[in-house]
């Protein structure tokens, strides 16, 4: 008998729809077709004892098991439910039609528990958009999935009692979430706030300005001066997450198996620092069968490098690309899968190996030339795509014992708010550009333009200064976040001249 069951396959952030097939006929062995890998193959094993183990038998036929389409390559061990129902059913020991209403996935093990999968969340928006009435997972992941409307999620413990539900035996509910009140119950859920930072005003305002215009920054400056204290509270003055970027952002943590269980939609802006030992492939993503990386698991939030110049030149570089295009392409022989990587990179740096050059109190023992060879670890196309140089200073005894209230995020995001609402009323009519730091070159001399006084005041700059070329249009890009963040449309000498500091390392001699 051929019994037909459905399921998913996760490419990308995407999910396309499996047919699982199994035949039974008389003989002996079985086959399993379509383009398995070694998990899927061995699924036969964790089935048949599954099965046997949950109170039916397996008869001794030839069982031909096709995942279709044949010629996409099936991965992962979430067939197994699928294909123990289907088994089944061409063994006449159910008999429903419900199957070709449903999509399943789902792990087996031995004792014939369903086990929690990865990309719950894509396979369910996959099933709603092909019309299928339900899905039935391991209920882990039920509240995962159930983010997805018109689409009955049934959560499921064990092989027995998925097979009770298809055949009608045992009601269960379909799990259900309010998603809009998920979403904003958890908007403002951040541990980390501006207002317990105590001085440091001059950085403060340097990560408002990278807010509100989506800027990369980096920032120099000696140990314990609160570089990474400061990056860690740089989501919570962000704008919020919309309910698509919310989506689009919980389908990726799904892909990769970062919800956990019982995880439902992420509502925060995401931050991610991972170690300076950290891989290529694991920060752009990739591997035998792809998998998101790090700057995409930043999408949409905060991807901060701790102590840039250890990470490994090759690791930084893989970057560049993804840093103008928002995007990184995994290309292997027969197929390619795209992550989405829009996300504003934050790193920090001591200035030099012992960390104390141009500390204001302790000296710096590193030896000549050691100051310029440590910074020349971060490359000249790298720094090119960081719009803010910030050098931190540590904060005074009397700062930090200061009695005073500090501005809380809550406000310093009211201001960045406003200043992206500007953003996206200028570039309505752009296609994927929501952002000043998103502007081409093309668009920086319109968007940006000076008057006479501020480009005699930006050619002393750069004459004066020793500014890079590559200066010029972000000194303009970040003038015009901070015109936009004072209200106004013209920018003025003073915002040029505050963008100006900004450029630190593009400074000849900085390094004396």
């Amino acid at each position: 008998m051929l019994a037909k069951t459905f399921g998913c396959a996760v490419y990308g952030v995407d999910a396309s729809i499996v047919t699982i097939e199994v035949n039974s006929t008389p003989g002996t062995k079985h086959f399993m077709v379509g383009l398995p890998d070694n998990a899927v193959k061995e699924s036969w094993f964790r089935t048949v004892t599954a099965i046997k183990q949950s109170g039916f038998w397996l008869p001794i036929t030839r069982v031909v098991i096709n995942l279709a389409p044949a010629d996409l390559k099936k991965e992962g061990s979430a067939y197994d439910l699928p294909i123990a129902l289907g088994l089944l059913q061409a063994s006449e020991q159910i008999n429903t039609d419900k199957l070709s209403s449903f999509l399943i996935m789902g792990e087996l093990s031995l004792d014939g528990e369903v086990r929690p999968i990865r990309g719950a969340l894509p396979m369910a928006i996959e099933g709603r958009r092909n019309k299928y009435k339900g899905f039935i997972l391991p209920r882990e992941n039920a509240e995962e999935a159930a983010i997805v409307n018109d689409l009955d999620i049934i959560g499921v413990e064990n092989l027995s009692e998925a097979v009770e539900f298809i055949t009608g035996k045992k009601d269960i509910k379909p799990h259900q979430v309010n998603t809009r009140e998920i979403f904003y119950d958890q908007l403002n859920d951040y541990e980390s706030d501006f207002q317990d930072v105590q001085g440091q005003e001059n950085i403060k305002r340097a990560l408002e300005i990278a807010a509100a215009g989506g800027h990369n920054v980096i920032m120099i400056g000696p140990p314990g001066a609160g570089k990474t204290m400061l990056a860690k509270r740089l989501p919570s003055i962000l704008p919020p997450l919309n309910l698509h970027e919310a989506l689009e952002t919980t389908k990726i943590h799904s892909v990769a198996g970062k919800l956990g269980t019982d995880a439902t939609l992420i509502s925060n802006r995401p931050f991610r620092s991972p170690h300076h030992t950290i891989s290529d492939v694991a920060l752009v993503g990739g591997g035998g069968f792809p998998q998101p990386g790090e700057i995409s698991l930043a999408h949409n939030g905060v991807l901060f490098l701790d102590e840039l110049p250890e990470f490994k030149r090759s690791v930084l570089e893989v970057m560049r690309q993804p840093l103008e295009e928002r995007r990184i392409t995994i290309s292997r022989a027969k197929f390619s899968v795209d992550y989405p990587a829009n996300f504003m990179l934050v790193a920090s740096m001591n200035p030099c190996p012992c960390g104390f050059y141009n500390h204001p109190d302790k000296e710096c023992v590193c030896g000549p030339g050691m100051v310029q060879k440590y910074l020349n670890k971060i490359s000249g196309p790298l720094l090119d795509r960081i719009d803010l140089h910030v050098e931190v200073t540590p904060v005074t005894f009397d700062e930090m014992t200061a009695i005073r209230r500090n501005e809380s995020s809550a406000e310093i995001r009211e201001r960045v708010i406003k200043a992206r609402e500007r953003q996206l009323q200028r570039f309505k009519n752009e296609r994927n550009i929501y952002s000043n730091s998103m502007m081409p070159p093309s668009m920086v001399k319109t968007i940006c333009e000076i008057n006479q006084a501020g480009r005699t005041l930006l050619k002393t700059a750069i004459e004066k200064l020793g500014l890079s070329a590559r200066a010029y249009d972000r000194i303009l890009k970040v003038s015009r976040t901070i015109a936009d963040l004072g209200g106004t449309e013209e920018i003025l000498i003073e915002h040029l001249a505050e963008a100006i500091q900004y450029r630190s390392l593009d400074r000849e001699g900085w390094v004396a």
